[in-house]
C-alpha cells in the first residue's frame, strides 16, 4: 500500500507516488496544489463549523428575546445535527460524483444566505427551523475528508485527514470566543439588545460565502488524472459504488466509533457554554471562553490523532491504527465520566480540557482508518462515517440533554460510559491483508487491484 517510488514532477514541490499522490505532508507550506488545496479546505470548513456553532453563545441572550422554553432550545440542537445527517450521507456520493471541491464550495454557497436569516427569525419554530438547514452545511466535513484522501497518500493520510478536520473544528471554538464579543461591540453603540445579536450574523455568512469562492477559483483536485494508472476492469455505476459502500460492515462500525467521538464533541459545543453559565454562574462572555477552549484545542488535537495513527501504522500496520483508536477513545470516555463528577469551576475546566484533546484525538484516528475501508467507495464510507457522527450527536443531545429529564452533569457523566462501550465493537473490524487487533492478516495476499475493490 505504501508509494513505491517517489518522484517529483513539475506540478508539485512534494514528492508523489504513482497516483499523483503526495508522500510528505507540510502543513505550513502552501505550496500548489496539494498543499494550497489543503488550506482552503480547511479554511472553508471552519467557516460552516463557525456558521453553525455561532448561535449557542447567544443562546441565553436569544431565549429572553425569542421566549424558548429549554424544550424548544434542546429541540433546535438536535435538529441542527439532524440537518446535516442526511447530507453528509448524500455528500460521499456527490464527491464521488462532482469531486470534493465544487460539492464543498456549492454546499457552502447555498447554505450562506440560511446563515444570514438568523438575523430574521422571531419564534421559536423559526429558531428551530433555522438551526435544522444550516447544520446542512456540515456536510462540507465529508468533501474534506475525501478531498485528503484523494491528494495524500497513505502513508500521511492520517496526518493530513487530521489536521485538515482538526483545523477546520476549531470554528466551532471561534465562534463561542468571538460571538459573544461581537455582540458586546454592537451593543456598546447602544443598540437594542434584541437587534445586537442579530446584526453579528452577517459576519459568518459572509465569511462562508467568501471561503466558498476562494475553493472555487484556487482550488485543485488530483492533478494529472490522465496520468493514473488506470484499472482493466469496467468503471462502475453510481449506484454500484452506493451499493458497495453501504454494504461494507466496516463503515458502519466506524460511523458508530465517529458517534462516540465526534458526535460527543459536537453535544460539547452545543450545551458546554450553557453548562458553565448555569451550573457555577459565571458571565456570558467568560462561557463562552471556556466553552472556546474545548473547540480550540482542535488546532492540536485532532491533527496529533492523526500522527498517532500513521505512527501506529508504521510500527504494527492497520492493526496498530485499530489499537490506538481503541485506547484513545476509551481513556475520552473516563475523562467524560469524571468532568460530571467535577464540582468546582477549575476542576471542570481542567478535566473538559483533557477530555476535548483525547476525543477529538480519537477522530483524527477514525479517519486515519476511513482510506483503508474501501477504494472504489471512498466517499460512501467518508459519507457513512461523517453521517455516524451527526447521528451520535443527535442520539446523545435526545437521550441526554433534551428537557429536564437529567442534570446537565449526570448527562455528560452518563455520555462517558456510552463512548467506553461503543468502543468495543473496534475490536470485529478485520481487514483481510492486514487483520484486525485480535487476529493476524489472511495468509492469502490481495494485490492493490482486489484492494480497491475491497468489500
Amino acid at each position: 500500500m505504501e508509494p513505491s517510488s517517489p518522484r517529483k514532477p513539475h506540478l508539485s514541490s512534494l514528492p508523489l507516488d504513482s497516483e499523483n499522490k503526495a508522500t510528505e505532508f507540510h502543513p505550513f507550506s502552501t505550496s500548489p496544489p496539494h498543499m494550497l488545496a489543503f488550506h482552503l479546505a480547511w479554511l472553508s470548513l471552519f467557516s460552516c463549523f463557525f456558521s453553525t456553532f455561532s448561535i449557542p453563545p447567544l443562546i441565553p441572550i436569544m431565549r429572553q428575546n425569542l421566549n424558548l422554553s429549554a424544550a424548544d432550545v434542546g429541540a433546535a440542537g438536535t435538529a441542527a445535527f439532524v440537518g446535516s445527517i442526511f447530507s453528509r450521507l448524500a455528500m460521499g456520493p456527490v464527491c464521488d460524483l462532482v469531486g470534493p471541491r465544487i460539492a464543498s464550495a456549492a454546499l457552502s454557497l447555498i447554505t450562506a444566505p440560511i446563515v444570514l436569516a438568523t438575523a430574521f427569525i422571531s419564534s421559536p419554530t423559526s429558531f428551530i427551523l433555522v438551526r435544522f438547514l444550516i447544520g446542512f452545511c456540515l456536510a462540507n466535513f465529508v468533501a474534506n475528508q475525501f478531498w485528503m484522501s484523494s491528494l495524500f497518500s497513505t502513508s500521511v493520510v492520517g496526518l493530513a485527514n487530521g489536521f485538515a478536520a482538526g483545523w477546520a473544528n476549531m470554528g466551532a471554538g471561534v465562534a463561542q470566543l468571538t460571538m459573544p464579543l461581537l455582540y458586546s461591540f454592537v451593543k456598546s453603540f447602544n443598540v437594542p439588545e434584541n437587534t445586537a445579536w442579530r446584526v453579528i450574523f452577517v459576519v459568518p455568512a459572509t465569511f462562508q460565502a467568501i471561503t466558498a469562492i476562494m475553493v472555487l477559483i484556487y482550488g485543485k483536485e488530483l492533478p494529472c488524472k490522465d496520468s493514473v494508472k488506470v484499472s482493466n476492469k469496467p468503471k462502475e455505476s453510481f449506484l454500484r459504488l452506493l451499493f458497495n459502500g453501504l454494504m461494507n460492515y466496516r463503515g458502519w462500525i466506524l460511523g458508530l466509533i465517529y458517534g462516540c467521538c465526534f458526535g460527543v464533541e459536537m453535544t460539547m459545543d452545543n450545551i458546554v457554554a450553557q453548562y458553565f453559565y448555569y451550573r457555577f454562574g459565571v458571565n456570558l462572555q467568560v462561557a463562552g471562553t471556556i466553552a472556546a477552549c474545548f473547540g480550540l484545542t482542535n488546532w492540536f488535537a485532532r491533527p496529533m490523532g492523526g500522527v498517532v495513527s500513521d505512527q501506529m501504522a508504521k510500527l504494527f500496520g492497520v492493526r496498530g491504527r485499530l489499537w490506538g483508536l481503541w485506547a484513545v477513545l476509551t481513556v475520552a470516555g473516563l475523562l467524560c465520566v469524571l468532568m460530571g463528577r467535577a464540582n468546582s469551576v477549575g476542576g471542570s475546566i481542567g478535566v473538559m480540557c483533557m477530555f476535548s484533546v483525547f476525543v477529538q484525538a480519537a477522530s483524527g484516528l477514525t479517519f486515519g482508518i476511513v482510506p483503508f475501508v474501501s477504494k472504489r467507495s471512498l466517499g460512501v464510507i467518508s459519507g457513512m462515517t461523517g453521517s455516524g457522527g451527526t447521528v451520535g450527536a443527535v442520539v446523545t443531545q435526545m437521550l441526554l440533554f433534551s428537557g429536564d429529564k437529567f442534570s446537565t452533569q449526570t448527562s455528560i457523566s452518563v455520555m462517558g460510559l456510552m463512548m467506553i462501550i461503543c468502543t468495543l465493537p473496534i475490536s470485529l473490524i478485520y481487514f483481510p491483508q492486514w487483520g484486525g487487533m485480535f487476529c493476524t492478516p489472511n495468509e492469502t495476499s490481495i494485490d492493490e487491484e482486489d484492494y480497491s475493490l475491497l468489500v
